[in-house]
């Protein structure tokens, strides 16, 4: 596989900048020379992974559409989702509005919003594989089933809160909550995955 040496944070709204921060901060943090490429074109898709922050996701499937890289997001062997990101990942989703699709690359059943409104967002710390931390949830979806190959990253009480899929040589990582407002171990651990197989 041809790396690139360089990320893309899908980029049309939601937690844009606080993605690329904390990515900067991790590849520091593992001494990756690796850059961000803030993604809106095609263009802008030689990329070696990609997150797709938190936002709307109805407005993430739109945008994409128009700028033709809904499909070819599909290509990209490694995708990190956080909050809207984990439900444009998601094979199944719940509550959607008409007219909506995702990427169906990983096999989870997401249930969008269901966490709240914008109002109940809230923050815990809460145990993972990767480390305890501080988790913010923001209209956050809940994680209803995970498929078979699916491994659970964290919990919070009986709820998936993030898992991760690997389908032959590419790695899917969804997470309801956003891990970038407050923690790097998330983002670190997607680009050990990439860089330091």
């Amino acid at each position: 596989m041809k790396f690139h040496n360089k990320i893309g944070v899908l980029a049309y709204h939601g937690d844009v900048i606080e993605h690329i921060t904390t990515a900067n901060e991790a590849f520091q943090n593992l001494s990756l020379s690796v850059q961000i490429q803030e993604v809106r074109t095609k263009k802008d898709l030689g990329i070696d992974g990609l997150i797709i922050p938190g936002g709307e996701s109805t407005v993430l499937h739109k945008l994409s559409r128009r700028e033709g890289i809904f499909e070819l997001m599909k290509q990209i062997p490694f995708i990190f989702g956080t909050c809207a990101g984990a439900i444009m990942l998601a094979k199944k989703i719940y509550h959607k509005t008409s007219g909506q699709k995702t990427l169906q690359l990983m096999d989870i059943e997401v249930d969008r919003n269901a966490y709240g409104r914008q109002t109940d967002s809230f923050e815990k710390k809460v145990h993972t594989t990767l480390g305890d931390i501080q988790a913010v949830f923001i209209r956050a979806p809940r994680i209803i089933t995970i498929g078979k190959n699916v491994k659970v990253l964290a919990r919070d009480a009986d709820n998936i809160i993030a898992c991760e899929e690997k389908c032959d040589e590419n790695l899917y990582i969804a997470a309801s909550f956003h891990p970038e407002l407050t923690t790097t171990l998330f983002h670190e651990y997607f680009f050990r995955r990439i860089y330091q197989r």
